[in-house]
């Protein structure tokens, strides 16, 4: 059992990374089915809540059955962090987390996300301004470092321990490094095998096989793994990393009928929770990576990103069902890559 203050998960717990315009509750909503044990949110600026911006608010909804769930903020100033960790404590969520590892531009040029990656003393401020504002566990979720020839992991995991977090996950990437090229996983592990170090640590980064899971698992100690783009389309991973690792079995390739019958679930869920007309929108960029590997599939993908009614979806999904019935389609974990969206961490 892996512990994070009062929350208790199971043996390397699987974690669905907070990924902005796409960790929303119908994607949480899937993926809890398939097996994901600690969930967050979109992060949450920490301005933007307290001026009560109302897409900041939305992100805070979530379900009972999402839980155990984390609530993400970001900002770069103590007190407007303080105040928006009290403002998370109203929802009652089980944890409050902190982004201080998203590249984007737009946050770092706020001196917000992976910017406090340069500055080790004010991520110290921030952290200790959480810990202090609520009676949440608090866990942060970071990067290598800034770039190759600043990657204070190891310093930032100790400071951090010291003033209160209860777990912390690490994107094996530096921030110059945006998505681009292979996570490295071996600071991951020096962390996770310092003696100093006693609360759990995630590790995150091109997690996209059930080998690849177990392989690290193994290779480099970490208490569990954070799962973000290679769930995109294809919530099953969960799943099979499970049964992979606990009892060393490659499950079965969902269906067609599975992938049309979860992507159905994830329209309807997303038209209840954003009325219809926003539900279809942003469930267009999600068609592609669950139908991904259909022969001939342009046809129907181009239909789905047309049609503006649930009714007319849901048609749509049962035609492609009816199509490929016999057809087996092999595992895939291609996801969005990092520019096509704003993944932070």
């Amino acid at each position: 059992m892996v512990q994070i203050g009062n929350i208790e998960l199971p043996d390397f717990p699987l974690l669905l990374a907070p990924m902005e315009d796409v960790s929303d509750p119908p994607f949480r909503y899937v993926c809890k089915q398939e097996g994901a044990d600690l969930m967050y949110s979109e992060f949450i600026s920490s301005e933007g809540l307290i001026r009560d911006a109302i897409k900041s608010r939305q992100k805070l909804d979530f379900s009972e059955f999402e839980r155990p769930f984390g609530i993400q903020i970001f900002g770069g100033d103590e007190e407007a962090m303080a105040l928006s960790a009290r403002i998370v404590d109203t929802v009652q969520p089980d944890l409050v987390d902190i982004n201080f590892g998203c590249p984007v531009k737009k946050v770092v040029s706020k001196g917000a996300g992976a910017a406090v990656l340069k500055d080790i003393d004010l991520m110290v401020k921030l952290t200790e301004a959480v810990v202090k504002s609520t009676s949440l566990p608090v866990t942060v979720k970071t990067r290598l470092g800034w770039d190759d020839q600043n990657k204070n992991i190891l310093e930032v995991a100790e400071r951090l321990q010291d003033v209160g977090i209860a777990a912390l996950s690490i994107h094996g990437r530096t921030r110059a490094q945006l998505y681009k090229g292979e996570a490295d996983w071996t600071l991951i592990g020096e962390v996770k095998n310092n003696p100093r170090i006693n609360i759990p640590i995630f590790g995150n980064g091109d997690i996209d096989s059930p080998q690849k899971a177990l392989e690290y698992k193994n290779k480099y100690g970490v208490d569990g793994i954070m799962i973000g783009r290679a769930a995109i389309g294809y919530p099953w991973i969960f799943r099979e990393i499970k049964a992979f690792v606990k009892q060393g079995i490659l499950l079965p390739f969902p269906t067609v009928e599975e992938r049309v019958e979860i992507c159905k679930t994830h329209v309807q869920k997303s038209v209840e929770w954003k009325g219809e007309t926003l539900g279809i929108l942003e469930m267009r960029r999600h068609y592609t990576n669950y139908l991904k590997g259909l022969s001939h599939i342009k046809e129907y993908r181009t239909k789905l990103v047309t049609v503006k009614t649930l009714v007319e979806v849901l048609e749509i999904l049962e035609e492609v069902k009816e199509k490929y019935k016999d057809v087996v389609v092999e595992r895939s974990y291609a996801g969005f890559s990092g520019d096509q969206i704003n993944a932070c961490g």
